[in-house]
């Protein structure tokens, strides 16, 4: 018994389908959900986001957002979500090594948060992109 899984951001719907399972990074922590989960809403993390339909999981690089479940479907407002083979992977190591730069570079504390969270956002593209390769899921 699949449950329905939505997947928007502000710019465009990622994913509308039956799925068996959802793993979502949550402020609190990573949770499963399983169909007929209890009804929850919560704040997303950075993280890894992953799709299990059948035997076939699907990873996407989450920036954050919110998740509400409902026994038979879940729905998922991410302010950024990309899957891994939309991951350009030269990209996320440029964006990756300015974030490094700036946090070296010792500004204010604002400055610091920022480039903290640019480097999260990138590490997970990068760890995203890299388990497509591998073909797996650490």
């Amino acid at each position: 018994m699949p449950m329905h899984l939505n997947i928007v951001t502000a710019e465009r719907e990622v994913l509308s389908e039956e799925v068996d399972q959802v793993n979502a990074p949550t402020k609190d922590g990573r949770i499963g959900v399983l169909p007929r989960h209890t009804t929850l809403l919560t704040v997303l993390d950075v993280g890894v986001l992953d799709i299990i339909k059948g035997n076939q999981r699907t990873e996407y690089a989450l920036s954050g957002g919110f998740m509400e479940v409902l026994p038979d479907r879940v729905t998922i407002l991410a302010d950024t979500v990309e899957r891994a083979d939309e991951i350009d992977e030269a990209r996320a190591e440029r964006a990756r090594q300015r974030a490094e730069e700036l946090l070296q570079e010792h500004r204010g504390e604002q400055d610091m948060a920022l480039a903290e969270a640019q480097l999260r956002r990138a590490m997970i593209r990068l760890r995203v992109a890299q388990l497509r390769r591998k073909g797996r899921l650490d």
